[in-house]
């Protein structure tokens, strides 16, 4: 997991080792409050990952080019350590807005709880959820991943979710594990809201049975059921509209790039307009921080209807 996130400002001077919060700084803070912000030398053990915020603002990057270096990284840690993120090569302000970037595209590795999902029975089921994983598919690993992140989105977005809310957000896809661990299909689909619908009723059958398995309440089990059987339409329950936002997000943040190496060019177009349409407008101020692919970012921009998105921190500078 990561902990720590050093930022190494060339030619930092003594003075200013600990200039005042601002700008990307505090939203650094706001969004992701477990992570610890400090300068290099205060670095807590030998698992540290550098990374050059140069090479992440360069024209034509594209994040998924890092994801197996950060990811088998930190699987690689020692049992009990976490990973430590030192990023370099650029000013103070823009190492902030880079690292909430690259936090966020990694977000699956802090593993953000709170008193909801604090204690033996989310324990249990985040166990129960790893273990229907299996880490030798890549196709089934891009699922556990895409799991983690939304749950951690819906942390993000609703610091105080209930458990069913979060339980909801790790189990939304598991009907894939059953019907697309090997090759996916969706692009063969006459009716693509039609086997969403399907995909969402038969993941929310198929979770509330791994659930009782261990110990959810029925009450709380039901719950889930209805958000996940639902998770592809947007609606007026909060709850619903808050899966629907951190599932778009993660989209945006984590699977797109991947998805259009994947899919032909039209299937991968139909889905960002799709994906972009269960997002809430109000929410969509952050996909101006998210670092996309340069082909999903064309058609990003092509769905909101040939409106640039805001530029970030990482491109002006």
């Amino acid at each position: 997991m990561i902990r720590q996130l050093l930022l190494s400002e060339p030619d930092l001077r003594a003075a200013d080792a600990q200039p005042a919060p601002s700008g990307a700084f505090v939203l650094l803070a706001e969004e992701f409050p477990s992570i610890a912000v400090s300068p290099p030398a205060s670095a807590s053990d030998a698992n540290v990952l550098r990374l050059d915020a140069q090479a992440w603002r360069a024209p034509g990057f594209d994040p998924f080019d890092w994801d197996e270096h950060v990811f088998g990284t930190a699987n690689a840690c020692p049992e009990g350590q976490c990973l430590t993120l030192n990023l370099t090569g650029a000013p103070r302000e823009v190492l902030a807005s880079t690292a909430l970037e690259i936090l966020t595209r990694y977000q699956g590795l802090v593993s953000r709880r709170n008193a909801a999902s604090e204690g033996p029975l989310f324990d249990a089921i985040l166990a129960r959820h790893r273990a229907l994983h299996d880490m030798s598919k890549p196709l089934v690993v891009a699922d556990y991943r895409h799991a983690l992140d939304v749950w951690q989105w819906v942390l993000r977005l609703a610091p105080r979710a209930d458990v069913a809310l979060q339980t909801a957000a790790l189990f939304h896809d598991v009907e894939r594990l059953l019907s697309e661990p090997d090759a996916r299909v969706e692009h063969h689909a006459r009716d693509y809201q039609a086997f969403k619908d399907a995909h969402a009723a038969r993941g929310a059958d198929v979770a509330c049975e791994l659930l009782a398995d261990v110990g959810m309440d029925k009450g709380t089990r039901e719950r889930v059921r209805w958000l996940i059987s639902r998770h592809e339409r947007p609606e007026s329950d909060v709850c619903l509209t808050l899966l629907n936002d951190a599932d778009a997000l993660s989209f945006f943040s984590l699977n797109a790039s991947g998805f259009v190496r994947y899919f032909p060019l039209e299937h991968t177009r139909r889905k960002v307009a799709y994906t972009l349409g269960r997002l809430r407008p109000n929410q969509r101020w952050r996909l101006a921080r998210i670092r996309l692919a340069p082909q999903v970012r064309r058609l990003l921009e092509e769905a909101l209807g040939a409106v640039t998105l805001p530029t970030t921190i990482q491109e002006s500078a």
